[in-house]
């Protein structure tokens, strides 16, 4: 897969790209963890699920955020990359002018990220959320929650606490329309670190569900 640079708000921004050549194909967007605790777009859980995207027929991204790797800038506690992530988002629907569906996926730091571009795009049909920060970052602005999508937690996370994610998820399923897929591991931590093939079925099973029968919103 190509190595590509976007333009950000701050300067460049270092990417991974794959082109599905399929016409229509739909798109997806990978936010990666936390920039200040080690957080990259090659982090494992990023890499599994921009793979399992593109094994349900998607064009994927994935990008560093401000002041990782070659991308320029510094981190900006959250508001400068929900900036980054608009940008990505503009790249890759830029090259993909015509696709069917838009997605977005985040793991930690980069779910509460995707939350908010989610808000901010009504264009996205769907999201994926490993393991969001429901204990350390404020959610309260899906309210309403613009589209349904799979909350993936470890039941022995002991950076997010299950019944954190949990009750975020109650307050998401509440909203009329609105359908989040929650599923627990029972014996996955925060960074699931034996469980990157459960993780990929997880996506991968939710996915198909969705492409071939999208919810009603």
């Amino acid at each position: 897969m190509p190595d590509i640079i976007l333009n950000g708000p701050e300067g460049r921004l270092e990417g991974r790209y794959f082109h599905n050549p399929t016409p229509n194909a739909p798109i997806a967007l990978m936010l990666h963890p936390h920039p200040q605790h080690g957080g990259t777009m090659n982090n494992k859980i990023v890499y599994t699920m921009f793979n399992s995207f593109k094994a349900q027929g998607f064009s994927v991204l994935r990008f560093n955020f401000r002041g990782v790797g070659r991308s320029q800038g510094t981190f900006d506690e959250g508001e400068g990359e929900l900036s980054d992530a608009a940008s990505a988002l503009d790249w890759l629907q830029s090259v993909n002018a015509n696709s069917s569906q838009c997605w977005v996926s985040g793991f930690s730091f980069g779910a509460w990220i995707s939350m908010q571009l989610l808000m901010r795009r009504p264009e996205i049909d769907g999201f994926i959320s490993i393991a969001p920060p429901a204990n350390m970052f404020d959610f309260s602005f899906l309210a309403p929650c613009p589209s349904s999508g799979l909350i993936v937690q470890g039941e022995r996370d002991d950076v997010v606490p299950e019944s954190a994610t949990s009750k975020l998820v109650d307050k998401l399923n509440a909203q009329k329309g609105i359908a989040i897929d929650y599923r627990v591991e029972p014996t996955a931590g925060h960074y699931f670190e034996n469980e990157m093939e459960i993780i990929d079925s997880h996506i991968q099973d939710y996915v198909s569900q969705r492409l071939v029968a999208p919810v009603e919103e």
